[in-house]
């Protein structure tokens, strides 16, 4: 069964490059915008169910899909929130570089766990939806950990609206394939590697 985990669209603080985390920080209005334009980017017919994080950003960008390929929504899957920055969210890039250069926020959720849950959350999508093909909105850092431990791939950063594509294969979760969009073009690209470990 494919699983797509969709980063959400862009909201105020994405534009203002401040850390989010599990911060429930709304869409903004491009966001909405970049959420209908996913829309054009898949095929209605290869998928059953739109699912998302329970944040608002993941949620409005999950309806606003499901409306517009005409697919059930699903519910909000805890598992899939955004890695916990602790004290560094809402944090600008100046302050982030001015107080932790070391990127170590005090209260952080740890890559381990973020790693371990998302690997949960891809797991309770395909126990409460078997065989069935699901869109999954969810988070930059979440997705790019979580399809890293489970598909031994290292995952680059992604931009507001990525794609990121899995599948069964045997016992295990490949990364079919990755797109996304850079200043309105599309664009299918390979966007990871295998990781040391998986050479």
């Amino acid at each position: 069964m494919p699983i797509a985990l969709i980063r959400h669209g862009q909201t105020d603080w994405n534009a203002a490059l401040r850390i989010q985390g599990s911060t429930d920080i709304p869409l903004n209005d491009i966001g909405r915008e970049q959420a209908g334009g996913i829309v054009h980017r898949l095929d209605a017919s290869r998928w059953d169910i739109v699912v998302s994080s329970p944040l608002s950003r993941a949620r409005e960008t999950a309806e606003i899909l499901a409306a517009g390929l005409g697919l059930e929504l699903g519910p909000a899957i805890p598992e899939l929130v955004e890695r916990g920055y602790g004290e560094a969210e809402g944090a600008t890039a100046e302050v982030i570089r001015e107080n932790w250069p070391d990127r170590q926020y005090p209260g952080m959720e740890s890559e381990a766990d973020v790693q371990a849950r998302g690997a949960a959350a891809i797991a309770a999508i395909e126990e409460r939806f078997p065989g069935r093909n699901v869109l999954a909105v969810s988070h930059g850092t979440l997705i790019r950990l979580a399809v890293g431990f489970v598909t031994g791939t290292v995952v680059a950063s992604l931009p507001n609206t990525a794609i990121v594509e899995i599948d069964r294969e045997g016992e295990r979760w490949v990364l079919v394939d990755a797109e996304v969009t850079v200043d309105g073009v599309e664009a299918a690209v390979r966007i990871g590697h295998p990781a040391p470990s998986a050479r």
